[in-house]
């Protein structure tokens, strides 16, 4: 039965063609399919005008250069201007991740709550942010979460201190770096720097 092994033969090459044909197919639409997700993306983040931030409490702040500069020098440097986290908060809402620099500053409000109200505010932070099905859910262990929720009960002014610092380093070690690495931060920096030589 030689033509049965000669079709055997055809019929396994014609499938191992088909699969290695299918496989360059599936790379491609993988690819394309990425792109397109990424160009969705793109368009759906809102983005910043560079060299103005919209501030929540005023119109609008214009950076200069030594600022935006101040910026790569540290994540605290980025934090302690209202301009640096509503900078960084945009580039988190892009990667989906901005709970945490919400949650580290509400912890940072909290910490400076009037005794009477540190409950309310303590419950209202543990809701949001720490409980396990939380709107916001921070990414935190789970001894860290069930500490806080301890803590939270019997508030004091650094009931949240602990996930606050876990939540830090996350950002400092984690979306810092690539923040600074990022088309958002390096486009504002170019255009400051720009804008300062006019």
């Amino acid at each position: 039965m030689p033509w049965m092994f000669l079709w055997q033969n055809s019929s396994t090459e014609m499938a191992d063609s088909y699969e290695a044909a299918e496989g360059k197919d599936h790379k491609k639409k993988t690819k394309t399919l990425g792109i397109e997700l990424k160009n969705f993306l793109l368009s759906v983040v809102p983005h910043i005008e560079p060299a103005v931030i919209n501030n929540h409490n005023s119109k609008h702040e214009t950076l200069s250069s030594g600022e935006v500069t101040q910026w790569s020098q540290s994540l605290a440097a980025l934090l302690s201007t209202q301009c640096g986290q509503d900078a960084f908060r945009e580039f988190l809402k892009s990667e989906f991740s901005d709970e945490n620099i919400d949650f580290w500053l509400a912890c940072e409000d909290y910490k400076k709550t009037q005794s009477d109200h540190l409950h309310d505010k303590a419950e209202k932070i543990y809701m949001e942010f720490v409980q396990s099905d939380a709107i916001k859910q921070i990414n935190i262990d789970f001894h860290t979460r069930k500490a806080t929720a301890q803590k939270a009960q019997n508030p004091t002014p650094s009931s949240f201190d602990e996930a606050q610092k876990l939540v830090y380093i996350l950002m400092e070690k984690d979306s810092y770096p690539r923040f600074l690495k990022s088309r958002f931060y390096l486009n504002l920096l170019s255009k400051v720097q720009c804008d300062s030589l006019k």
